[in-house]
């Protein structure tokens, strides 16, 4: 049984040992401090715990064990469902912890978990070195990493977890634990794709890649050219080599529609133009945007798109194949959109990441498929909330058809029907991840996220 009141001495001793910064209602930071990417949600945490080292991760989490509060864990706070954060519970927050240190002989890097990607790439970036990770500069590499990672470069080193040598976490009960492939190995079976269900990682080790300069960008079409775009990404996606992944954008701004084919090739420029140059001529696109780009260039590129403080509300499929009835659908949502902003997005995942064992990592969706995220955005909460969220969940369910069981995990919303998405999405793996679940956080503890349910 969760409370949402604090005992004022209780508070004050609690924050008094904290190094970092603790927030509650009434404090002069307070109304920007609960606030996440999404405004979509709009919640009122009782306090907030600004960690600044792992001795204050483990004070808060005893701290809330003790108050018997519910507790919400926010690395980036980027997720659509706006799982960094509760109502009158605590926040704990590891936006402070931004240490990196990168061995540039060994190629590895420790990160702590309050990273943003960007932040992270930027200070790889200097020794030619990177990881795999997602698509905006601006989402936390904590929860991208927990739920899987796919991305630009997935195509050629896999996941984002598939790069994960080691992770230090907080358990429910406070302790301390390494986990790693010799250390608790079911553990880091579990955090690899199992979102925040089994405590708070703190620090995130990886193998680490060379990554230069690559040939990356966007190539722009007319809106009535739809169709032959979604053909033409279906063409490339049939035979595109590791080094190369694509997507394809049916989208809409306060301007109006846009229509784009994200290129990102990751071997050689020279190989890459030549790879590249039929696609850009022959299609004819608007606007060729393509070009050598870094790594933080291209995980920048869409950030103007996803501010923080818009609304969003996103649904996804998975999809194993491509046809024209799907196309219909696509085309015929986009053109009937009620919102300025709006993005239909299809990414081919493939290549390193889809030949992982389905049960290797808790992420079972290993196959090569297409991932369709369908997201709106608009500016006010309340207003028209009902007619945005109803033009995705028709588009969603006309798409159905279509999919696979299973959706990447960091697309979720939250929904009514949430635990059975879950559920489908781990697949194989959903029986074994309640048994870790039992083993290390048995009364549910960590539950404000894609909940994994104990059985004990």
């Amino acid at each position: 049984m969760f409370q949402t009141t604090i005992n004022p001495t209780t508070l004050q001793n609690f924050k008094a040992n904290l190094h970092g910064e603790l927030i509650v209602p009434g404090d002069e930071t307070y109304d920007n401090a609960r606030r996440v990417w999404n405004g979509m949600i709009d919640k009122y945490p009782a306090a907030i715990a600004r960690c600044v080292d792992v001795a204050d991760v483990v004070r808060a989490v005893q701290f809330a064990r003790n108050q018997h509060l519910e507790v919400a864990v926010r690395g980036g706070g980027h997720s659509f469902a706006g799982n960094g954060t509760c109502d009158g519970g605590l926040v704990i927050d590891l936006s402070p912890m931004k240490r990196v240190q990168v061995d540039p002989v060994k190629r590895i890097a420790r990160v702590q978990a309050g990273l943003t990607l960007g932040e992270c790439l930027r200070e790889m970036q200097p020794f030619g070195l990177g990881i795999p990770v997602g698509t905006a500069s601006e989402t936390g590499l904590a929860g991208l990493t927990l739920g899987g990672g796919t991305g630009w470069l997935m195509g050629k080193y896999g996941l984002t977890i598939d790069n994960l040598l080691a992770v230090e976490i907080v358990l429910a009960d406070g302790r301390v634990k390494r986990a790693s492939a010799e250390e608790h190995p079911d553990l880091f079976w579990a955090v690899r794709g199992g979102s925040g269900n089994f405590g708070i990682v703190t620090t995130f080790e990886f193998r680490l890649h060379p990554v230069d300069t690559l040939l990356a960008g966007m190539l722009l079409y007319p809106p009535t050219r739809a169709r032959e775009l979604l053909r033409l990404y279906s063409d490339l996606t049939r035979t595109a080599a590791d080094d190369l992944t694509v997507s394809a954008a049916l989208a809409s701004t306060p301007d109006g529609p846009m229509l784009a084919l994200g290129l990102c090739y990751c071997g050689s420029l020279t190989e890459g133009e030549r790879l590249l140059e039929p696609i850009r001529t022959a299609s004819a696109p608007l606007a060729d945007m393509v070009r050598p780009m870094s790594y933080l260039e291209l995980i920048s590129m869409l950030d103007a798109f996803v501010p923080a403080g818009r609304c969003y509300y996103s649904k996804a499929h998975s999809l194993p194949t491509l046809s024209e009835e799907l196309f219909d659908a696509i085309i015929k949502a986009h053109t009937s959109r009620p919102a300025p902003w709006t993005q239909i997005v299809l990414q081919h995942v493939h290549g390193a990441a889809s030949r992982v064992d389905p049960t290797a990592t808790a992420f079972a969706l290993r196959q090569d498929y297409h991932s369709l995220q369908i997201m709106i955005v608009w500016e006010e909460a309340a207003r028209e909330a009902d007619r945005q969220i109803g033009w995705v969940r028709n588009l969603w369910r006309a798409t159905e058809p279509f999919a696979s069981s299973g959706t990447y995990i960091n697309f979720l919303g939250s929904e009514e029907d949430e635990s059975a998405a879950v559920r489908a999405s781990y697949g194989p793996n959903y029986e074994r991840l309640v048994h870790v679940k039992n083993a290390y956080d048995p009364t549910n503890f960590f539950h404000v996220n894609h909940n994994i349910k104990p059985t004990r």
